[in-house]
């Protein structure tokens, strides 16, 4: 069976291969397998059983072979001795560095050589990258890749004696830390074959304990007095030297940055070239299994994994969309069935392969959820042996996931197991003074009781762990229970309580910070009454045409067959367009079209920017353009959207609350954010999705808020004054810059002014706006000068900003929304540059996150509304979609403009209007 089909994964996975890490295992485990003239050939024959295998069995749609580079890279710079106990690389294993590479090729792979980093570091990146629309299997047994594991990423090792599949989930119950915790361990530790020196006296049992006490390095420093005396003893002398060592052991999360996911596309095998290799390097049987795989992909059996397999949450579970739109969740459903999710997403399915042993010499280790239910709860199957919780705070906690018993405990009391159903524990805890749990609205889509009890009590009557953490520290990328419970319930454990008793303490604790973080009007106001509304928009869907899709999938298809025909004719051969590699011997060999840089694996690159520089030098690449825009309509939405409606013709999307450092709402599971806007196919697409009988869709969009944002917190004179009157601010803007009268403003001057407009609230630098206006980086910085210079008010703004997050380490914007900044006074550049570009667009966008947020709550508490029955079904950037009867559109379009126009972040109105742009139609393309 598949990985996919393991995993219980949507869509295929992308693979990244840690390559180095077999090349050596292969090396090593045969010291003695070479050709007849003496050619070691023992880690290419590895290798490519290796690959052979993973194309066979998961016939993968996007894979990676990653290896290391030469040379040294940035660690050295932060110790020189990092790897200095190394032996030289054997010499027979140089030899083969090149066989393998090119092996890699003819099997149809992608190949990354990762120069001035490690294989690990670019792995670790893209996994980070990629994991956001995709799930990402890393292929390695590497125990530094471990703390890559997250809800969409998982580690598979094919290669093992007898295999290794390990999910976060996986990793965190066996090993008692989370995958966060892991490089903090390994500082501790050491790695004598890194040569990192890690704590003298500390092994991995003495690590368990210190990280029992203190979850962290930083809780290490800052708790150090609870520690022991005799670890005091240890650590006292190395309280720097650890985060040193951290440097180390933490991969890198930016390098590999001109990788896209096109680029990872698997092409067919090329057989010629495969022969070529088993005949120079005599590899006889494994020229029959590549013989025997180019016959089943010729056969067609070597596409892609099973698709249109609808999403579900883990151990067979309902995923939020399904339980929420009541067809697979019924009212009396057990309340073990909770779909738990972290980061208001569905979580990734659970591993179901051979269980992975745990990590070496933590094994002993426990996280603090697995100490506090050392106690065995009380399993419960009746109301009446519930504790009463009538006017006490009552904590409900799935602490095993979905498809497990959950745990509740009242105030005073102690955890039991509740093994009734779900509408019963739900008229049970309707009598508490408020219902505390990690995921509010992982609890509010496991059952319709759920959302009853939500619309009657007050907002405040529920409170969300995950969501007071996220607005603590936007930064983290795991608010599940599990990381709950090891990074605030330390202190709290000394009695080793069950995990709700600990999450009623935890939420004390939570509170206290966000009264000290003033986050406490945002947590009650704006983020917590917005989660039942986004656990309704997810239930209610939104309806698709689907003879509009397969029209639409059509015309694409026959467009994409002419253009692969032009592309075929100009090429004057057959080759996978797709295919970066292939792609890129035609333009720059067969056509000898000049190619402006290369990928770090030294291949050229066939980027959309290298691609948009060459148009005019070949008619072929707009050829290829099109077609690339036109496939990623047909792969990303046309193809796949209609497999995943409800039994009512509704797709459900996953609104993530918890996801972005800026408080934007992001959108997974299909995302229903990224559904193109602009042009005719923009166009097309949005009237794919439709109101249901006798009704209309309804479309409120905010005109230019974000800028509106600005002018009003940088109080720029010009901005206030054009937004004031009305005008069109990209003319106004140019005509300043230009010092022309407006009416004379040029087309490509405002479009000028337009980019810089918005560009510099994402932290555009010249360079950036050199390319997006196609003039040299001194000619932009001259234009970025000119644009300061005739707007004052902005360039003061900007710098207070700057000086604001130096002075505080944080910086908040209009709603109260903060957001940390360590690297704001850091010494290296481009880390500095960043902490400064994240700054301005947190306060900028935030604050737009922030007014688009409140308009959701003003519109989906709003009487006039509801007695029209209107409902909010999306939010899409700054444009709220809602669903109306035809009789009532008209008046709920002009209502809901009314109230996303009366907006006031921190209850104080914009200096500059509101303005909202509405329409009415059957479908979302009309009403837009």
């Amino acid at each position: 069976m598949s990985l996919k089909n393991r995993l219980d994964l949507a869509v295929d996975p992308v693979f990244l291969m840690d390559g180095s890490a077999f090349i050596y295992r292969g090396f090593f485990a045969n010291r003695n397998m070479q050709r007849s003239d003496g050619f070691p050939t023992n880690a290419l024959v590895v290798v490519t059983r290796v690959l052979l295998r993973i194309l066979r069995e998961e016939r993968p749609q996007y894979f990676l072979f990653v290896k290391d580079g030469r040379g040294k890279n940035f660690r050295h710079d932060i110790y020189p001795l990092y790897k200095a106990n190394r032996d030289a690389t054997p010499e027979d294993l140089i030899r083969q560095m090149e066989p393998i590479e090119r092996m890699v090729t003819a099997l149809g792979m992608s190949l990354e050589v990762s120069d001035g980093c490690e294989a690990d570091d670019c792995i670790a990146s893209l996994a980070a990258r990629l994991s956001k629309e995709r799930p990402v299997v890393i292929v390695s047994g590497d125990k530094d890749l471990k703390q890559c594991l997250g809800p969409n990423i998982f580690m598979w090792d094919p290669a093992f004696k007898e295999e290794k599949l390990l999910t976060s989930d996986q990793f965190t119950k066996e090993s008692g830390l989370t995958p966060a915790q892991w490089a903090d361990v390994q500082a501790l530790v050491g790695d004598t074959s890194d040569n990192i020196p890690g704590v003298p006296g500390i092994g991995p049992k003495t690590a368990a304990k210190i990280f029992e006490i203190c979850p962290t390095l930083e809780d290490i420093r800052d708790h150090f007095a609870l520690l022991p005396p005799k670890l005091q003893d240890k650590l006292r002398d190395h309280l720097d030297d650890m985060f040193t060592w951290r440097k180390l052991t933490t991969l890198s999360l930016d390098v590999c940055t001109g990788l896209e996911l096109n680029d990872l596309l698997v092409r067919p095998i090329d057989a010629a070239h495969c022969a070529a290799l088993a005949e120079e390097f005599e590899l006889h049987a494994l020229r029959r299994e590549m013989a025997s795989l180019e016959r089943m992909q010729l056969s067609g059996q070597s596409g892609a994994a099973e698709e249109g397999t609808k999403p579900r949450a883990q151990n067979g579970a309902p995923s939020a969309s399904s339980a929420s739109s009541g067809s697979s969740a019924s009212s009396g459903a057990p309340a073990t069935f909770l779909a738990e999710k972290n980061n208001g997403a569905d979580s990734a399915a659970r591993g179901q392969g051979p269980q992975s042993q745990p990590p070496k010499g933590v094994g002993a280790q426990m996280s603090l959820l697995e100490v506090a239910e050392e106690k065995t709860a009380p399993q419960v199957l009746t109301v009446a042996d519930l504790p009463n919780c009538s006017g006490l705070d009552l904590s409900l906690v799935w602490p095993r996931g979905a498809g497990a018993a959950p745990h509740a405990a009242v105030t005073g009391g102690e955890d039991v197991c509740w093994m009734g159903s779900a509408d019963e524990l739900c008229a049970w805890a309707s009598h508490a003074r408020r219902i505390i749990t990690p995921d509010l609205k992982g609890l509010l889509a496991a059952a319709p009781c759920w959302r009853e009890l939500a619309r009657k009590k007050s907002p405040d009557f529920f409170r969300d762990l995950g969501l007071a953490a996220y607005l603590i520290n936007p930064e983290e990328s795991d608010y599940g229970w599990p990381r709950l419970a090891v990074h605030w319930g330390a202190p709290l454990r000394d009695d080793g309580p069950g995990p709700a008793l600990l999450a009623l303490r935890m939420a004390a604790v939570l509170e206290a910070r966000m009264q000290q973080d003033d986050l406490l009007r945002l947590y009650n106001e704006l983020e917590l009454p917005l989660t039942p509304v986004l656990a309704d928009m997810e239930g209610r869907g939104i309806a698709i045409d689907v003879a509009a899709f397969e029209a639409f999938l059509a015309d694409v298809q026959a467009e994409l067959d002419k253009l692969t025909a032009a592309v075929y004719a100009a090429a004057g051969k057959e080759f996978n367009i797709r295919s970066a590699q292939q792609l890129g011997d035609v333009l720059f060999s067969t056509l000898d079209l000049p190619s402006p840089r290369k990928t770090r694996g030294g291949q050229a690159s066939t980027s959309q920017e290298t691609l948009e520089k060459l148009a005019s030098r070949h008619p072929v690449v707009e050829s290829i353009l099109q077609f690339r825009k036109l496939e990623k309509m047909r792969s990303t939405y046309l193809d796949p959207l209609p497999r995943l409606m409800d039994s009512q013709g509704r797709v459900h999307t996953t609104f993530n609350q918890k996801a972005t450092a800026t408080g934007r709402l992001s959108s997974s599971n299909p995302n229903l954010q990224n559904i193109p806007v602009r042009g005719e196919l923009g166009k097309r697409m949005r009237s794919c999705f439709i109101a249901r009988p006798d009704h209309s869709l309804v479309s409120a969009d905010y005109s230019q808020v974000e800028l509106r944002v600005l002018a009003h917190m940088s109080q720029d004179a010009a901005l206030l004054e054009a937004f004031r009157k009305g005008e069109d601010i990209h003319a106004r803007t140019a005509a300043l810059v230009y010092d022309l009268p407006p009416d004379q403003v040029s087309p490509d001057q405002r479009r000028n002014a337009k980019t810089i407009n918005f560009g510099l609230i994402y932290g555009m630098g010249a360079q950036k706006l050199a390319q997006e206006l196609k003039i040299t980086t001194n000619e932009a910085k001259e234009f970025i000068a000119r644009y300061f210079a005739r707007l004052t008010g902005l360039k003061e703004f900007y710098e207070s900003i700057e000086a604001t997050a130096k002075r505080q380490g944080y910086v908040v914007t209009l709603g109260g929304r903060r957001r940390l900044l360590p690297d704001i006074h850091s010494a290296n550049g481009q880390a500095y540059a960043l902490a400064r570009r994240q700054a301005i667009n947190t306060v900028i966008q935030g604050s737009a996150a922030d007014i688009i947020k409140l308009a959701m709550l003003a519109v989906a508490g709003d009487a006039q509304l509801r007695d029209c029955k209107a409902s909010l079904l999306l939010q899409v950037h700054d444009e709220l979609l809602l669903e109306v009867p035809q009789d009532a559109a008209k008046a709920a379009g002009a209502r809901v403009a009314e109230l996303m126009g009366a907006v006031m972040p921190g209850n104080e109105p914009l200096s500059v209007p509101l303005v909202v742009d509405w329409g009415v139609g059957n479908d979302w393309g009309s009403a837009h």
